[in-house]
């Protein structure tokens, strides 16, 4: 259970920043986080799985979904 609230708080920082700056790329919210940009590329799948929600642009920015 402690693995998986660990995951949970990584994925809701990760979804947080996004929401403070849309449009961000991963490389910089990886280094807002102090994780490689490939950690930040690895759970992106996993984040959206977890129930939050995101768009990610042509050019690879990441935006927030918004459902309205």
């Amino acid at each position: 259970m402690a693995f998986w609230f660990k995951k949970q708080s990584a994925y809701q920082a990760m979804y947080e920043l996004i929401q403070q700056h849309p449009g961000i790329r991963p490389a910089e919210l990886a280094r807002l986080l102090g994780v490689s940009r490939s950690t930040v590329l690895r759970r992106l799948p996993s984040l959206e799985e977890a129930g939050y929600l995101l768009y990610e642009d042509r050019s690879g920015r990441l935006w927030p979904f918004d459902e309205s």
